[in-house]
């Protein structure tokens, strides 16, 4: 369980000034992140330490993170946003 400081500290994270990433990131860290297991939980955490623009090379799909677990949670964010 999340507690509410580490949410609200993740949801600031979350916003990075770049509306790409932000309309991808902010509704996840609400709605998904509280649910995810430790281990999503640690590779949402992870991501949040990569740069800006490696993250929207990520999300348009114009390339992938070289680390699978960052794989991972890109994937997930992604499933969340595209239809099937």
């Amino acid at each position: 369980m999340v507690d509410a400081t580490e949410l609200n500290r993740l949801f600031w994270h979350s916003r990075r000034g770049m509306l790409e990433l932000d309309v991808l990131l902010v509704p996840f860290v609400r709605e998904v992140f509280p649910t995810l297991d430790e281990a999503n939980q640690q590779r949402y955490r992870q991501l949040l330490t990569c740069e800006d623009q490696d993250m929207f090379g990520w999300f348009m799909q114009r390339d992938e993170p070289d680390d699978p677990e960052l794989k991972v949670i890109v994937r997930m964010i992604l499933d969340r946003v595209q239809p099937k």
